[in-house]
């Protein structure tokens, strides 16, 4: 029989964790652990998160988003030789079901080094922005409807060469005098008078004078997102308050989901989830329970076999 998580009143009441962030995420966090399990925050923005990835390419992220949401982390605690440390990291693409529509997922990660824990969150989500497009006028983004999907101008956009030249003369002189060698990428667009700038600037750096326009996903620049990063730090604050029921460590909660739903048709396992894993961040007990959803068979559209 499992057991019972116990319910934590106020492990982590006035502690203090280092949010690590450059994109001003501390005011989306700071309430959920505050209200939840007194949990305060300060955000350190001295370090250069960008240099870890960056949503418009110029720096690629080499770590899974996991690693890199504790990395991050880390990074904020070991600058203030903190032992609770916060970070968070998103992603944007076509959502893993519905994959004609944007999805986002948004990860949390929450380190003590008190306790010897590290714990991630993350939740997936169809509430984004997250688009782009080509055009060669402002004209013609509102002809399609673009800034009125894109929530412009309360969500920022970024303006970019959709074909870069590939000028070598001009790339190895700016690269002798120290200057960035990449195409321009133009960021934090909130008005139409930048807008129009950039996109000019942009059109002449590329072969088919056209300018590539997309959503900036910045937190700092992305009312949307900063939505989502609040309702993950909700879901970690919750955890949190959790108790394992072996070692009383706080931190229970559903790490891991075990496939193999069956075809409400052919009754055949699927790829969905069957049951999901709560498990301990310091003792690693784990229980198998139920889906909370209450769902015992998987939609047949879903099923290799019923639509492979």
């Amino acid at each position: 029989m499992n057991k019972v998580a116990p319910i934590a009143a106020s492990v982590y009441a006035g502690k203090e964790a280092i949010l690590t962030t450059k994109h001003e995420k501390l005011t989306s966090l700071a309430l959920p652990l505050k209200a939840a399990i007194g949990l305060n925050t300060r955000a350190i923005e001295s370090i250069d998160t960008d240099k870890l990835g960056t949503f418009t390419g110029e720096i690629e992220r080499t770590k899974s988003v996991s690693e890199t949401v504790i990395l991050k982390a880390r990074l904020g605690m070991y600058e203030t030789g903190a032992p609770l440390g916060l970070a968070t990291e998103g992603s944007f693409g076509p959502h893993p079901v519905a994959l004609f529509i944007a999805g986002t997922e948004e990860v949390i990660g929450f380190v003590d080094d008190d306790l010897e824990i590290e714990i991630i969150e993350s939740i997936i989500s169809t509430e984004t922005n997250y688009s782009g497009t080509c055009a060669t006028s402002i004209e013609e983004l509102e002809k399609e409807n673009f800034l009125a999907k894109a929530i412009f101008p309360s969500h920022a956009l970024i303006v970019k060469p959709h074909k870069p030249k590939n000028d070598f003369l001009k790339k190895l002189s700016a690269s002798l005098q120290g200057r960035p060698t990449s195409p321009s990428i133009f960021k934090g667009i909130q008005d139409y008078d930048a807008l129009r700038q950039a996109m000019e600037l942009a059109k002449a750096e590329s072969e088919d004078d056209t300018a590539l326009i997309e959503t900036d996903m910045r937190a700092h620049m992305n009312p949307t997102r900063r939505r989502v990063i609040r309702k993950v730090a909700v879901q970690l604050a919750k955890r949190l308050r959790r108790l394992c029921p072996q070692c009383s460590c706080p931190g229970w909660g559903k790490s891991d989901v075990i496939t193999g739903l069956p075809c409400e048709l052919c009754r055949l396992p699927t790829k969905n989830f069957r049951l999901e894993v709560y498990s301990c961040p310091k003792c690693s007990y784990k229980e198998e329970k139920e889906r909370e959803d209450g769902l015992t068979y998987a939609y047949a559209g879903h099923c290799d076999y019923c639509n492979p």
